[in-house]
């Protein structure tokens, strides 16, 4: 039987032909001849003979009955593939169903072998990928990062000349890594480019393609796409995330990012993204100043659809949650009252293959997507592209993606706005006070918080094709912060151990005008930090925890792991939960810059009742700790409260500040957020 691990290696190099070396160490597959494109069929026996007799390890490829590739090979090689183009969906849908289909691991190997080097790259490593991750006997392999088999959709275009110069000239040893720009796309003559370090950091580009490979959009296989409470997970993420941009934007002096609710008026942000597609040969389009969204006609990817659409669908959806129910495609209702309700309008503004009804409700959130990114050429008469905006991978590198996401979490806001307020008895903890909290970085006082800037390097040698073998790498600068520790003090006052489950924000305490904000404001302000389950001893509890530790964040190292290091023992629970672990927010971006005189924050923690929040279920392995935003792999998420409880509804009469919020279970506390404008480089 086939290692199954070798189908990693049809990842590496995803433009050079599949029976070129792969891997670290020289590796083939040794493919039938019918196997061979068109190109290479003729000399099949040159071509393999002169890459296999270096070989050191070579792969049997055995021959077998291949299903159907057409529809998949469909999508030109050179095209540039997105899950937000509805034809490419149904294409990529199709490939996932074929690879899940496939009955053995050799077989699986025969038909990816045959299917990398006729369908589009892209295309093959996403559905490739979803199929790794969701086969019950591939589930456990180690997907590496993008960023290592498609540098350009991360990086300036301009370091590749230097890349492969440094490649070709000098001995892997002697190689050093070449320094990305810090902020390259733009001037300081646009105040939006104040956040490059967020929009293009590639930790949050990669958390953002991750996710969508964890929750793909289509699948014949519905419980690929129906993951316990993904509608809601799909709100709650990007709610995160505008929440923490509108904190970047406070860092930096600018006002909360406005909402894109106005589809025919012009688009004020520009975005020129400075990079280059390697698969296509073109540059990425920019997006001019003042560009207006037309009416679509893509004839080449059967994209038909007017602004009018765009109105239709989302005065649907804002119709069900008026009426507190949609209709599926039988006429039946579904309630969007209670809990569960965020995750069917999830489902519907998303959409997925789980919209109770796309017929009615629509594509709202992705053909907006595709609006933006196909602005500069709507019609195609230039043969252009589509834009950042059209892809999951790139897509925040453009300050229009938070003004369009904010509009979104507007409608989900309208939705959350008509549910009953918490009531004291829902938000308290009997006989749990909370006496003192403080977060100290470590080596500095109490309740200061400090960030800089970091360099780090990740190594793009798997994603740089037809040049000399052994690393190259980029170097990038990110932010960072000082490790810092929580101190939590909790009075139990009961006679016996209880359990809580401890949830920490961070919200802004002004407003970009420099007043204090408004709690029905600042509520939609807060970013979730943590979230774990404590035990509380009868009398004076101390909890300590460590940044490091949050259930929203993964480390650095996960972030652009090398999977050829580190591994978990084969056959372990951790290992089985290692490729999932690639989900989660980047951890040098745990809290927003602040400003080098300080911006004043105030962080707040809750212990709520065990009891109520609990999930009785196994939680094994090490993957459970980016959970708050990523869910746990094949387990139903971890909390049974809704996600951003306790702000996620609007407060109960009389309350207007976070202090009059309090109960006893809850502290806040300010916290300044000091930025230091100096660079240092991160120790390998």
């Amino acid at each position: 039987m086939a290692d199954k691990r070798n189908l990693l290696l049809l990842f590496d190099r995803p433009n050079e032909p599949v029976f070129m070396e792969k891997g670290k160490t020289s590796t083939v597959f040794d493919i039938p001849d019918r196997y061979l494109t068109d190109r290479y069929r003729p000399i099949g026996n040159e071509v393999q003979t002169r890459f296999g007799e270096k070989a050191q390890q070579r792969i049997p490829v055995r021959e077998i009955s291949l299903p159907d590739l057409r529809l998949p090979m469909s999508l030109g090689r050179e095209e540039i593939f997105s899950l937000f183009v509805p034809r490419h969906r149904q294409i990529a849908g199709r490939l996932i169903d074929i690879f899940m289909g496939v009955r053995s691991i050799d077989d699986l190997q025969s038909v990816a072998v045959y299917a990398r080097d006729r369908v589009n790259p892209y295309l093959f490593n996403y559905a490739f990928s979803v199929a790794l991750l969701h086969r019950p006997d591939t589930k456990d392999l180690n997907i590496r990062s993008l960023a290592e088999y498609f540098p350009e959709k991360f990086v300036d275009s301009k370091i590749f000349r230097k890349l492969r110069e440094e490649t070709t000239a000098v001995d892997e040893g002697s190689r050093i890594p070449i320094t990305i720009p810090r902020d390259y796309t733009a001037s300081d003559l646009d105040p939006e480019h104040r956040l490059w370090y967020f929009r293009e950091d590639l930790g949050i580009n990669l958390h953002h393609w991750h996710w969508h490979l964890v929750y793909p959009f289509d699948a014949t296989d519905r419980s690929i796409v129906a993951k316990d409470r993904r509608g809601e997970l799909f709100y709650y993420m990007h709610q995160q995330v505008i929440a923490r941009y509108n904190l970047e934007r406070f860092s930096n002096n600018l006002a909360r990012v406005a909402r894109l609710n106005n589809f025919r008026d012009p688009i004020a942000e520009g975005y020129f993204p400075k990079m280059d597609s390697l698969v296509a040969s073109r540059a990425w389009p920019p997006r001019a100043q003042n560009t207006r969204i037309s009416d679509l006609n893509r004839t080449a990817n059967q994209l038909k659809v007017d602004i009018g659409d765009l109105e239709r669908w989302r005065d649907r959806i804002i119709e069900a949650i008026q009426q507190g129910f949609a209709t599926d495609d039988r006429g039946n209702r579904v309630s969007l009252a209670g809990d569960s309700g965020i995750d069917t309008l999830g489902n519907m503004i998303e959409s997925s293959i789980i919209s109770p009804n796309r017929s009615v409700y629509g594509d709202f959130h992705n053909v907006g997507h595709l609006f933006i990114s196909y602005a500069h050429d709507p019609d195609h008469r230039y043969l252009e592209a589509f834009g950042v905006m059209g892809d999951s991978t790139t897509a925040m590198r453009d300050p229009v993606f938070y003004r369009w996401h904010a509009y979104i979490d507007d409608i989900f806001q309208e939705h959350k706005n008509r549910l009953p307020v918490y009531t004291l008895p829902q938000l308290q903890y009997d006989g749990i006070s909370v006496t003192g909290l403080q977060v100290a970085a470590d080596g500095g006082r109490p309740n200061i918080l400090n960030t800089f800037w970091q360099q780090s390097d990740v190594d793009l040698s798997r994603g740089m094709d037809f040049l000399p073998r052994g690393n190259v790498f980029a170097r990038f600068t990110h932010l960072q912060h000082t490790p810092f520790t929580y101190t939590i003090n909790v009075n139990n006052q009961g006679g016996a151990q209880r359990f809580g489950t401890v949830r920490i924000f961070l919200g802004p305490k002004i407003d970009e005008r420099g007043l204090p904000m408004a709690f029905r404001e600042q509520r939609l302000f807060m970013i979730e930090l943590d979230k774990f389950v404590t035990s509380l001893n009868p009398g004076m509890n101390t909890i300590r925890r460590r940044s490091e530790e949050s259930s929203v964040t993964i480390p650095f190292e996960r972030t652009f792991r090398n999977v050829d290091a580190n591994r978990p023992l084969v056959g372990s629970d951790d290992e089985l939960e290692f490729n999932f672990c690639g989900c989660g927010w980047p951890q040098h971006m745990l809290i927003p810059k602040g400003k080098p005189e300080g911006l004043t924050c105030q962080l707040f923690v809750m212990i709520s009742n065990y009891e109520d929040d609990r999930i009785d279920q196994d939680l094994v392995g090490s993957c459970n700790d980016a959970s708050s935003y990523c869910g746990v792999r094949d387990r139903l998420y971890p909390d049974r409260r809704p996600m951003g409880f306790p702000f996620d509804r609007l407060p109960r009469r009389g309350v207007d500040s976070l202090m009059n919020f309090l109960t006893n279970n809850m502290s806040i506390v300010d916290v300044t957020i000091r930025h230091d404008d100096r660079t240092v480089v991160r120790q390998n």
